[in-house]
């Protein structure tokens, strides 16, 4: 039997983000739940399993289009994770962002390098100079 949008969706949000996007989903049951539903069908369920992008290349673009609005914090950091999460290396994410000075300023790409900051510190990909 084929697996709902909703199931295929929610599948494809553990696969990329383990339990940071469940954390998401679970954090809006209380407030709208229809919301949480929304964000496993429509992105993971239609978006996320269409054939002409491979993970990777679809976290690279969620990356790059998140640290451009400038004003995504929260869910860059679970994209950042996300992408880590299906192969990209911090490197990658770093070209990325830096990528998004030329095309969506300064202030977006550093905003956007700190939070993969701290995604980098929070995994132990990076050592926190302040720390030593």
């Amino acid at each position: 039997m084929a697996l709902t949008r909703y199931e295929s969706g929610l599948e494809k949000l553990t696969e990329i983000d383990g339990d940071a996007g469940q954390r998401v989903i679970d954090s809006l049951q209380s407030v709208c739940p229809d919301l949480a539903r929304y964000t496993i069908e429509f992105p993971f369920g239609d978006i996320y399993q269409r054939p002409g992008l491979d993970l990777k290349s679809r976290e690279i673009g969620t990356v790059a289009a998140l640290t451009a609005l400038g004003n995504c914090a929260p869910q860059l950091a679970v994209h950042i994770n996300g992408a880590l999460n299906v192969g990209c290396t911090a490197e990658e994410v770093i070209e990325v962002i830096l990528q998004m000075a030329v095309y969506a300023g300064f202030p977006a790409a550093l905003n956007g390098m700190f939070v993969a900051k701290e995604v980098f510190l929070s995994r132990g990909l990076i050592q926190d100079p302040a720390a030593e």
